[in-house]
Parts: structure tokens; C-alpha cells; sequence
């Protein structure tokens, strides 16, 4: 099993797909493996899907998600990546380590990609420039690859050629030969001096594919899973924002809006995130959470969490602030199953919640467990149970109070749905 927690559990989501072909020493022993996106358990790509897709797919879907070490066992991890995702250097939201970037060989601005890859290289990222051709163009990435990758042509001796030509120019790079489809070829390029073979003599693309919650939506279940601890840590904020570019537009406008007047350019995600402080975080995840991971539900889902959350936030005022807060948490996980078609008790595991809100959520437990019945009965306007409730946990509220309250969420989450609206 690939991935383990919280989308190891996911019982009806999109599967997706990535194949891996080795690439081996010259004692045929594995160097890394080369990730492959894939649509489908078919083993091919996908036709009529660009560079940009593919990268973005593979990057976002599996990568950032799963890992580079789990989905390569440990080795290096060759992936390609398209020349708008160089250029936006992408390859930043990964750790360097064990991590090889290949240069695809539609690649056409140049220019550019030398002056990316030269400040990634500084960073500690590794390059290789796939399927070269011996075309004139690419002379100037060429000192700056690690690995430089070739095709088998026949005459085998074409390839040979090529091959020793590159050695003696860049003694300090290592050739990679693939499509090696018998053993005379291996054989051959291993006495002319070949670094590391590719191709289906040794074996081929081998199929991974995983249950996977969608990557925007993954990104805003951790930081979810962030602002439900009691102290705030604007770093792990960050990092998450980072990882997404519309999460990163809208906290920006947001901390733009919230300067109005006062003209404050905002410069980093950093920045932001620290103007806007902790409590609007915590708001903003919190109506994001929803809106984003109930995209693909009813609306009227989305809607009834953010109702239950304010009506639990509000009937457990006169408890205290933090009990207040733990409503407004419990109110929106209680419905995240649902959203997210994962079983609640795994979602609670995955968020560590304390005793007494995962056994209010699992069980109805204590306090915060009756108010959750509470408002799923008002909810469903059993009144009559409602008030059996109210009598049990809190008889000085009247019943009167819970129709206010309830009209207050209604209007609320009216609200949230126009703001969430305007931040997109």
C-alpha cells in the first residue's frame, strides 16, 4: 500500500496512476527509477495530454502527497517536468534530496530554463536532460546537467558515437542509454562506456496506482487538521499555502483587503499569513475547508456544516471561548465524512483530537456530545427531541433561545457562501 492515514481510508475517490521504469548500474543493480505519469491502469501515456498536464498531474496529484522516497523505494526519482513548471520552479515544493529533474526534449525556451537551472542547482537540484539529439540548441544546458539521456539508434554505432563524444566533453556527467530492448545492445554500450541503462531488456514500466483525495483539497484537510490545535503555528500555515497556487491568490487578496488604506504590499506568503493573524486564519480555513471539500457534494451539505458548526459555537458560549471553539470545530468535522466519504472514526484519528472531542464526535459523549445531537435534532426540527436534549444537558436555556440560534447560523452560513464566493 502506497499511502497510509487519512487517504488510505478514502472508500470512493478517483484512482490515480504512475508507472516507474528502473534504471540500472552497469551490474544491473537499481540507480533510481524514472516516474511515468499514467490515466489509467492501461500503461501508456495518455494521448492528447500536454507536458504542462502531465507534469501537473504527477506533480501535484502523487509526488507532494505521496513522496518521492515511498513511490521510488528509497532510490533516486527521475520525473519530467514541463518547461512552464521549470520556469516556475516548481520543483522548490520538493526536498532536493534523491531527486533528479528531467528536461524534456520539446523544451523550447532555453534562455530561460539555463537561468532556472542554474539557480536550482545552487539550491542542490539535480538535472537531466532527456532524449538528447545532439541538436546545437541545447549546448548551453549541457555543463549543467548531472545526467544526459539518449536513445538507442541503429545503427548501434550512432548511439556509441554519441555517447563518447558526450564522455570526453563532460567527463563528469552520466550518460544514461534507454530504450535497451536485448542483451547484445546492453553488452555493447556497457564496453563503450555507458553510465546507467534504461528500457524493457531489464524491465518494464511497472504500474502504482492509489486512492487519493484530491491534492487542493488534501492541502486544505491539513490545514484543517492545523488550526484545530490550540496554539496556531504560522509556519505550518505557511508551508501548506505554499503548496497551492489558488490558496496562495486568496490569501494574499485577503490580507490585501485587510490593509485596505493603509497600502501594505504584501511580498510573501509569510507575510500574509502573519498581517492576518490567528484569528482570521482560523476563519479563513475554516470557511475554505467546506467550500473546497465540498466542491464535488451538494451544496446544501457544505451549507448544513457551516450551520451546525455556528449553532454548536453559539449554544456553547456561556461554557468559555475554547469551549466555544471546540463546537465550531466539532460541528464542521462532524460532517467531513460525508464530504469526503471517509469513515469518521479515521478522521478524528488523523486530527489527535483529545479525549473529550473525539468521544463527543464517535459516541455523543459528555457536553460537547450532546450538543451535537442537540443541533442534528434541530437540524431535522424534531423539536420535541430537542427539548429532551436541552433538558438533559442544559435545562436553565430555554427553548425559545434554540430558534434564535438557529436562525443567527442560518443567516451565517449564508454569509460564508457570499464570502467564499468573492475570495474566489
Amino acid at each position: 500500500m502506497l499511502m497510509s492515514g487519512i487517504v488510505a481510508k478514502v472508500k470512493n475517490t478517483a484512482v490515480q496512476y504512475i508507472a516507474r521504469q528502473a534504471i540500472l548500474d552497469a551490474d544491473q543493480s537499481v540507480f533510481a527509477y524514472e516516474l511515468l505519469y499514467r490515466d489509467s491502469h492501461n500503461n501508456a501515456f495518455p494521448v492528447g495530454v500536454s507536458d504542462g498536464q502531465a507534469t501537473g498531474r504527477l506533480f501535484f496529484n502523487s509526488l507532494m502527497f505521496i513522496g518521492v522516497d515511498r513511490l521510488a523505494a528509497g532510490h533516486r526519482a527521475f520525473i519530467n517536468l514541463s518547461d512552464e513548471s521549470l520556469l516556475q520552479e516548481l520543483p522548490r515544493l520538493l526536498k532536493p534530496t534523491n531527486l533528479v529533474i528531467e528536461i524534456v526534449e520539446r523544451s523550447q525556451n532555453i534562455p530561460s530554463l539555463v537561468e532556472t537551472v542554474t539557480k536550482l542547482r545552487e539550491k542542490g537540484y539535480k538535472f537531466a536532460l532527456d532524449d538528447y539529439d545532439g541538436d546545437e540548441k541545447w549546448a548551453p544546458l549541457l555543463p549543467l546537467m548531472d545526467y544526459i539521456k539518449l536513445e538507442v539508434l541503429e545503427p548501434l554505432i550512432k548511439t556509441t558515437m554519441a555517447l563518447k563524444k558526450l564522455k570526453r566533453n563532460f567527463p563528469d556527467v552520466k550518460i544514461i542509454v534507454e530504450r535497451i530492448e536485448d542483451q547484445r545492445t546492453y553488452q555493447y554500450l556497457k564496453a563503450a562506456g555507458c553510465d546507467l541503462f534504461q528500457g524493457y531488456y531489464f524491465a518494464r514500466p511497472e504500474m502504482l496506482n492509489h486512492g487519493n483525495i484530491e491534492p487542493s483539497k488534501l492541502i486544505v484537510f491539513e490545514l484543517l487538521r492545523c488550526t484545530a490545535k490550540p496554539n496556531l503555528c504560522f509556519k505550518e500555515i505557511q508551508d501548506r499555502v505554499a503548496k497551492d497556487l489558488s490558496l496562495t491568490a486568496r490569501v494574499l487578496k485577503m490580507a490585501n483587503a485587510k490593509a485596505g488604506e493603509e497600502r501594505v504590499e504584501m511580498k510573501s506568503i509569510s507575510q500574509a499569513v502573519v498581517y492576518l493573524g490567528e484569528d482570521a486564519i482560523r476563519q479563513f480555513v475554516r470557511v475554505l475547508a467546506l467550500s473546497e471539500l465540498g466542491v464535488d457534494r451538494p451544496a446544501e451539505l457544505t451549507r448544513m456544516g457551516l450551520t451546525r458548526a455556528r449553532f454548536l459555537q453559539l449554544f456553547l458560549e456561556p461554557g468559555g471561548n475554547d469551549m466555544a471553539e471546540q463546537g465550531y470545530l466539532m460541528g464542521l468535522m462532524s460532517i467531513l465524512d460525508a464530504i469526503l466519504e471517509v469513515e469518521l472514526a479515521a478522521i478524528v484519528q488523523e486530527f489527535s483530537l483529545d479525549s473529550s472531542l473525539s468521544s463527543a464526535l464517535l459516541n455523543y459523549q459528555g457536553m460537547l456530545g450532546g450538543s451535537l445531537q442537540l443541533a442534528q435534532a434541530v437540524e431535522r426540527n424534531d423539536w420535541q427531541e430537542a427539548e429532551n436534549i436541552l433538558l438533559a444537558i442544559r435545562p436553565a436555556t430555554p427553548v425559545s433561545a434554540l430558534f434564535h440560534m438557529a436562525l443567527v447560523s442560518r443567516d451565517y452560513a449564508d454569509d460564508i457562501f457570499a464570502v467564499v464566493t468573492e475570495i474566489r
